[in-house]
C-alpha cells in the first residue's frame, strides 16, 4: 500500500510565545507597565508575568518561554548592568528591553553593547512608544531566529543541513567517553533517484525528497538527528549506540521504512537506499572524518549493487585517507590551474587520415609532473569534483577546437556529469562562451550512464543533441544495454571498449561480438570507433571487421594542443 506524500515537515521553528516577563520591584511601575501593554485586561495582546527581583526573574526564565523581557536596572538583589548579565545568562535568545529612571547615555550604550535590544527612560515612555518598542524587539528577534534556522536547515525538507549535522556530531563526539555506549553515523544515498527525477520531473523529485525526509525522521529516536546533506544524500546521527549490531538495526529500520512505496503523481514509486555506517571510537575527534568514513562505506554498498548497507572497517580506512588526501590536493590543483589538456588523435581506418581528437585531462603536478587520470579521476568522481573538472575540460576543449576547424573534438562525460541536473546548461554555456561550431564537438557518454534507465538517458541525450553537438556511446560492449536500444538513442557513433579490442585478433568470441556491433551500427547509420589500439594486428583485425575509426598508441600518443596543430599542419 503506497504512503501518501502529504507527510509532516520533520523540523520546524519553535512555537512562538506571547508572554512578556517584567522584572520590576516597584508595584506601581509594574501596574503602569501592564496597563500600557494592555495586559491588565482579558484579551490583551500580551500576557505579562511579573517578577520583583532578579532571582525570581531568572527562575521564571528557566521555567517557561518568553517573547521579551522588560528589565528594571535597580533591583534589590542586583544593580545596574549586573541585572542584565543575569538575565542574558538565563535566556540568551530572549530580547531584553531595559527600563531605567535615569537618562544616562553612557549607560544606555553599554547596555546595548552587552546585549540589550533597547533602553527606555520610564518618564519618556507612553503606551504607544512602549508597545512599539516591544513589538519591534520581538519581531527583530523572530526574524533573526528565522535567518538562523534557514542557515542551518535544508529549505526543501526542513531537516538540519550539513553544517548543523556536523556541529551536532562534533558536540556528540565531545561527550563520548562519559558513557559506555558509542555513536554511529549513517550515510544514505537514494538509488536511482536521478531516473525518477528525470522521468517524473524536478517538482515530483522534490516532493519525493520531502516525503523521504519525513519517513526517515519518523523511524528515529527523539535524540537522533536526521539531516539532508545535499541532492539525494541524507545522514543520521545516533547517540548512545550499544555497538555495531545496534547501528545495523537502525539501518534496517530505515530500509524497511523506505521499502513501502510512495504515492507520487498517481503512481507508486519504489525507493531503495545504499547505506554506509561508521562507528566512533573513544579517540574519534573529527566529525568530518567520521562523515567521510560513512560516505566511503556507502560507496562500497553502491559497488555491491545498492539497496544494502556496509559498515566502515579498517580495510576502508587507508583507502579513505588516500582519497581524502587526493581530494585536498585536487582541490588545490583546480585553484592553482594545474590541470591541462592533451589530445589523442583519432584516425580513419580505411585511409589513416586524422579525423578527430579526444580531449584528455592531465594533472600537471608541481612535484610529480604529469599525473595520469587513473590516479585521480576515481576520487574526483566519488567526491563530485568531476563536475567542475568536467566543465573546465569541456570549455577548454571547445576553445582548442577553434584552432583546428573541420576536426571533430571529443569530450568524455563521466557518469556523475551525465547525471548532474545542470548538464544541459553547462554544455550550452560552454558552446555559447567559446563560439565553437557545435557540430565539431562530440560528447562521449559512457554506456552505463544510460543503461540504468534508458528512458531518462535517452531524454538527456535528446536535449544535448538539440544543442547541435554530436553524441557517441562510449565503452560499448561492457554494459547491459541491448544492441536494439541503440535505435532509441540519438547517437552518431558507437565507441567499442578497449577491453574487447585487447582480445583481438586471437579471440574468436571477441571478434564475433565486434562484428555484430559494427554490423548493427552500420545498419542504423552509425559509425563505429575503437579505442585502445596498440598493435598493427589489432588495427588490421578492426579494419577487416569494417570498423570505421580508431585511436590508441599504435597510431598516436596524447599530444599537447600545439603538437596536434603541428601534426595537422605537417
Amino acid at each position: 500500500m503506497p504512503v501518501d506524500l502529504a507527510e509532516p515537515t520533520p523540523t520546524a521553528l519553535p512555537v512562538e510565545s506571547s508572554a512578556i516577563l517584567l522584572v520590576e520591584d516597584d508595584p506601581g511601575s509594574a501596574r503602569l507597565t501592564a496597563a500600557q501593554l494592555g495586559a491588565d485586561r482579558p484579551g490583551g495582546p500580551y500576557e505579562l508575568v511579573h517578577a520583583a527581583s532578579i532571582a525570581e526573574g531568572v527562575a521564571r526564565l528557566l521555567d517557561r518561554a518568553f517573547a521579551c523581557v522588560l528589565l528594571d536596572l535597580h533591583l534589590p538583589d542586583a544593580r545596574g548592568l549586573e541585572a542584565l548579565a543575569h538575565v542574558r545568562t538565563a535566556a540568551l535568545d530572549v530580547p531584553v528591553l531595559v527600563l531605567t529612571g535615569s537618562d544616562d547615555h553612557a549607560l544606555a550604550l553599554q547596555a546595548v553593547r552587552e546585549g540589550a535590544q533597547d533602553v527606555l527612560v520610564k518618564s519618556r515612555v507612553d503606551e504607544r512608544a512602549l508597545r512599539h518598542a516591544v513589538a519591534l524587539a520581538i519581531e527583530r528577534k523572530r526574524f533573526e531566529a528565522r535567518l538562523a534556522h534557514q542557515a542551518m536547515h535544508d529549505d526543501l525538507t526542513g531537516l538540519p543541513n550539513r553544517a548543523l549535522f556536523v556541529d551536532r556530531l562534533g558536540q556528540a563526539l565531545s561527550r563520548l567517553g562519559r558513557h559506555a555506549t558509542t555513536l554511529a553515523v549513517l550515510f544514505l544515498d537514494l538509488d536511482r533517484f536521478k531516473a525518477i527525477n528525470d522521468a517524473m520531473g524536478h517538482a515530483a523529485g522534490d516532493e519525493l525528497l520531502r516525503a523521504v525526509a519525513a519517513r526517515l525522521a519518523s523511524v528515529l529516536r527523539a535524540g537522533d538527528t536526521a539531516a539532508r546533506l545535499g541532492g539525494d544524500e541524507f545522514a543520521v546521527l545516533c547517540e548512545d549506540v550499544a555497538g555495531e549490531r545496534h547501528a545495523i538495526g537502525v539501518a534496517e529500520r530505515v530500509a524497511e521504512a523506505l521499502r513501502t512505496p510512495f504515492a507520487l503523481g498517481g503512481d507508486e514509486v519504489h525507493v531503495r537506499s545504499s547505506v554506509g555506517i561508521a562507528l566512533a571510537t573513544l579517540g574519534t575527534e573529527d566529525p568530518d572524518a567520521l562523515v567521510r568514513e560513512a560516505d566511503a562505506a556507502m560507496y562500497r554498498a553502491k559497488e555491491r549493487g545498492g539497496g544494502v548497507y556496509e559498515v566502515f572497517d579498517d580495510g576502508m580506512r587507508a583507502r579513505t585517507a588516500r582519497r581524502h588526501e587526493t581530494e585536498l590536493a585536487l582541490r588545490r590543483a583546480i585553484e592553482r590551474r594545474e590541470l591541462v589538456l592533451r589530445f589523442l588523435p583519432q584516425v580513419e581506418l580505411a585511409g589513416g587520415a586524422i579525423c578527430g581528437a579526444e580531449a584528455l585531462v592531465r594533472w600537471d603536478h608541481p612535484e610529480r609532473g604529469l599525473v595520469d587520470p587513473a590516479d585521480f579521476i576515481t576520487t574526483a568522481e566519488e567526491t563530485g569534483l568531476i563536475v567542475p573538472i568536467g566543465a573546465w575540460v569541456l570549455e577548454e576543449a571547445c576553445r582548442h577546437a577553434l584552432r583546428w576547424p573541420g576536426l571533430v573534438t571529443a569530450v568524455n562525460l563521466s557518469p556523475r556529469q551525465s547525471a548532474h541536473p545542470d548538464l544541459i546548461e553547462a554544455v550550452a554555456g560552454a558552446l555559447g562562451r567559446t563560439g565553437v561550431d557545435p557540430s565539431m564537438i562530440l560528447l562521449e557518454v559512457v554506456e552505463r550512464a544510460v543503461s540504468d534507465d534508458l528512458e531518462a538517458g535517452a531524454a538527456t541525450l535528446r536535449r544535448l543533441a538539440a544543442l547541435g553537438v554530436r553524441l557517441a556511446l562510449d565503452d560499448f560492449g561492457t554494459g547491459p544495454s541491448s544492441l536494439r536500444a541503440l535505435q532509441r538513442l540519438p547517437v552518431a557513433e558507437v565507441k567499442v571498449d578497449r577491453s574487447l579490442v585487447a582480445r583481438l585478433p586471437g579471440d574468436p568470441q571477441a571478434g564475433a561480438l565486434l562484428a555484430a556491433i559494427v554490423s548493427l551500427a552500420h545498419a542504423l547509420g552509425l559509425r563505429t570507433a575503437a579505442e585502445g589500439v596498440e598493435t598493427a594486428a589489432q588495427a588490421d583485425a578492426l579494419r577487416a571487421l569494417g570498423c570505421d575509426l580508431a585511436q590508441g598508441f599504435f597510431f598516436h600518443r596524447p599530444l599537447a594542443g600545439e603538437e596536434l596543430e603541428a601534426l595537422l599542419a605537417g
